[in-house]
């Protein structure tokens, strides 16, 4: 269906309040927001708030075919219940990456002391619905990047440091449940909500054509 004005700036308040309560940094604010108003339809739209509430009486965007409830939950399904290729990560005086279509873990231990690491979800498959990710850093950092639709819970200490909790949120429905726990000392841990690759092409093709 075709965006029109007013579901643009529905669009950008939704936007606007987001980096109003630290959702999104600026650069992610700046990129969505330049896509809004270069979006021709609702599913365009659709992309750029579904991992944000909407508050306030305006009224949501109409899904785009294909992408309800059923064809989520469907999606998620086929991505839970795979083996785990990885159960843990180590990173001392260097660093770890874990990323693409891995599977992760029910209870994956992440550790860096002296170096940093990255555990990356946003394509990952799940061994259960119910996952933990277990961070500890000591003077390094480990970034989590999960998907806009993904449901998560983020309960770590930090010490000196920081552990970061805005991506804490639900998800889609069918969404496997990650609550990421552990604790950083003079160090940090940072829970992200970052859009997969080809959604980030997606929108900077839209940005061009503006």
């Amino acid at each position: 269906m075709r965006a029109s004005d007013a579901d643009r700036e529905r669009v950008v308040e939704v936007l606007r309040d987001a980096v109003a309560e630290g959702r999104l940094d600026m650069e992610e604010f700046d990129e969505r927001l330049g896509a809004a108003y270069t979006s021709r339809t609702q599913g365009e739209l659709q992309l750029l708030v579904r991992d944000l509430p909407v508050h306030g009486t305006a009224p949501p965007v109409l899904p785009v075919a294909g992408s309800g409830a059923g064809a989520q939950a469907a999606t998620w399904a086929g991505r839970v219940g795979v083996p785990a290729t990885s159960r843990g990560a180590f990173a001392f005086w260097g660093g770890f990456k874990r990323w693409g279509t891995w599977s992760v873990a029910r209870d994956f231990t992440a550790f860096a002391m002296w170096g940093g690491g990255e555990i990356d979800l946003r394509e990952a498959r799940f061994e259960d619905r119910e996952v933990v990710i277990r961070c500890f850093t000591i003077m390094g950092g480990i970034v989590v990047k999960v998907p806009p639709e993904l449901t998560v819970q983020v309960s770590g200490i930090g010490v000196m440091g920081d552990f970061d909790d805005k991506a804490t949120g639900e998800g889609t429905p069918g969404s496997p449940r990650v609550r990421v726990t552990g604790f950083a000392l003079m160090g940090g841990v940072g829970v992200e909500r970052k859009l997969r690759k080809a959604d980030k092409k997606r929108l900077k093709n839209l940005k061009e054509l503006d």
